[in-house]
């Protein structure tokens, strides 16, 4: 697999949001700013029976829904949403083209991320297949391709069980229009940092203790209140005030 042929060979297409026709791009010339305005390049179809769990999942970072064609794209969907170094999160973005070993190769990423050291592609992959032959040689090609111009590449399965579990829960405080200002306020003000989970329930006690359990929770998705996510969440989890 020569490396320059293949990077030279490579072109993306791209279709913008509620647009059918694609627009082809040399790899290297593609702006970023059209990539990351670009609709799903597959249509979604729903069926009886059908093997794979699709859907559409609301994210906070976009403040729109972004598709997922099963149920680990949603996990890596999540993950994606909760990291506050991603501002975007765009799914199928493009289909890539490149010749390799004399033929023409085609592959359509799972999701581009806009993360604070610039675009990353992610594929995601259940582990079990990353050792498939066709599997392998699509992600090596397309990782020459895609890192040729300084991006990240990344090949990502499934994660751990508890930490999927934690973030599959606190995704359900996502949505900051819900929480009333002044309790998110009096919570920022209190001492939280070192503070059992527990205690942080009980820390705006002028507040309805349910409103201030949940205000909590919305925090630590936004980061603002970190924990250790690798173990099952419970009252004895230590919270710590985001850097």
């Amino acid at each position: 697999m020569p490396d320059q042929g293949v990077i030279a060979s490579a072109t993306l297409q791209v279709r913008a949001r509620g647009k059918n026709d694609a627009v082809t791009y040399g790899f290297s010339e593609v702006p970023v700013e059209v990539l990351f305005a670009a609709g799903p390049w597959r249509t979604f179809r729903w069926h009886l029976g059908q093997a794979r769990y699709s859907g559409a999942y609301w994210s906070a970072t976009e403040a729109d829904l972004v598709v997922y064609e099963s149920r680990l794209e949603l996990a890596r969907l999540l993950y994606a949403d909760f990291d506050p170094r991603v501002r975007r999160i765009i799914a199928q973005p493009f289909r890539m083209t490149a010749h390799v070993d004399g033929a023409t190769r085609a592959h359509v990423p799972d999701y581009l991320l806009l993360a604070d050291t610039g675009p990353v592609v992610v594929d995601v992959k259940p582990a079990h297949r990353l050792s498939k032959e066709e599997v392998a040689f699509t992600f090596a090609w397309s990782r020459k391709v895609i890192e040729s111009r300084g991006w990240g590449y990344q090949v990502w399965s499934e994660p751990p069980v508890a930490e999927l579990e934690n973030l599959r829960f606190l995704a359900g405080f996502r949505r900051e229009w819900l929480f009333a200002p002044e309790i998110l306020e009096a919570l920022d003000r209190a001492e939280l940092d070192g503070a059992p989970l527990a205690e942080a329930f009980a820390m705006a006690p002028e507040f309805d203790s349910r409103l201030a359990r949940a205000s909590v929770f919305h925090q630590m998705w936004a980061g603002r209140l970190t924990t250790d996510l690798k173990t099952p969440l419970g009252p004895g989890h230590v919270l710590r005030r985001a850097v």
